[in-house]
């Protein structure tokens, strides 16, 4: 598999110790089951995660399943594989939350089968999961408006299509990119904050909502790839030029920044977390301390940079 070949191998350049070892016993690590209850299966992005995770579990000898809803906006399919997996008696779960409360009954269950939960991508409110594998998505997002200002001029408007408005990672994303607006640059004006579900059909009936109601706007952010894509689509089907900035990669983005229809974006280590969450599962079940939140890292990437090997390979197809 492509992604194999490539994110696997790059990715231990950037210090993910894709070949840790597991110091117990093989036949102990062998009856260790980590599900991975992710928060979709329809982006690159997730299919990323679980290269990572698998590699993980290959190099530590342990059990996993990866999976998620074929949409990100649903909440209540995502809790029953949930609650499926927990049925399941596992050692340790991984979990990242559609909603970030919605999935707290359970996982209070969770606890009190002393099954270490170990959160990634998306964190919950709520002090159960031992450690957290993510992307810092506020200064991420704020790299992006960053970005956004400097493309149009430190002045203009721009809007938003964000993923959802109950996951940690949509509300970060958000607010990291607003909050940077409002405090740096007082001459840009947000004129709109839409959501699409991550569903790139949706969002592009969104931005062209967007682009008929603003004929001045400069920018628009897309908060995931599935969000970046509909923006692209909507500006293209439109005949609108407008600074495009988007979130994690996927063939349709890295073509879009290649031929100049988007600006650039924000690129995670999705192979990176997914080693991350089963390496942190792991040390859970033994007992070692973690810290709450496992930083995974973000880089800016767009036409300038995306060939750099260190850019590379965090880029997925």
């Amino acid at each position: 598999m492509v992604l194999h070949r490539k994110l696997l191998s790059l990715a231990v350049g950037l210090g993910f110790g894709l070949s840790v070892g597991f110091a117990g016993t093989a036949s102990a690590a062998d009856d260790m089951y980590i599900p991975l209850v992710s928060k979709g299966f329809q982006h690159q992005f997730w299919q990323a995660v679980k290269a990572g995770a698998e590699q993980a579990a290959k190099d530590l000898k342990v059990k996993i399943t990866f999976e998620g809803p074929e949409s990100e906006s649903m909440v209540d399919k995502q809790i029953d594989m949930l609650s499926a997996a927990l049925a399941k008696k596992p050692t340790a779960i991984g979990f990242a939350a559609l909603d970030s409360k919605a999935a707290i009954p359970l996982l209070k269950k969770a606890q009190a089968s002393k099954i270490p939960v170990i959160a990634f991508d998306s964190g919950v409110d709520s002090d159960i999961p031992v450690t957290t594998t993510t992307t810092d998505n506020v200064a991420a997002a704020g790299l992006a408006a960053d970005k956004m200002a400097e493309l149009i001029g430190k002045a203009g408007e721009v809007a938003l299509v964000v993923h959802d408005q109950t996951s940690r990672t949509g509300i970060d994303r958000r607010d990291g990119f607003l909050n940077r607006m409002k405090s740096t640059y007082p001459n840009i004006k947000i004129v709109s904050v839409q959501y699409g579900g991550g569903d790139q059909l949706k969002s592009t009936e969104i931005t062209k909502a967007i682009l008929q109601a603003n004929p001045n706007i400069k920018g628009i952010f897309g908060a995931n790839e599935g969000s970046a894509i509909g923006v692209l689509n909507a500006a293209r089907e439109m005949k609108r030029k407008i600074v495009i900035i988007g979130y994690d990669s996927g063939t349709q983005q890295k073509a879009a920044v290649a031929d100049g229809s988007m600006a650039g974006a924000i690129t995670q280590n999705p192979v990176g977390m997914g080693y991350k969450t089963v390496e942190a599962a792991v040390k859970a079940i033994k007992g070692e301390k973690l810290p709450k939140v496992i930083d995974t890292g973000f880089y800016w990437w767009d036409k300038s940079n995306m060939n750099d090997p260190k850019i590379a390979a965090v880029l997925y197809d």
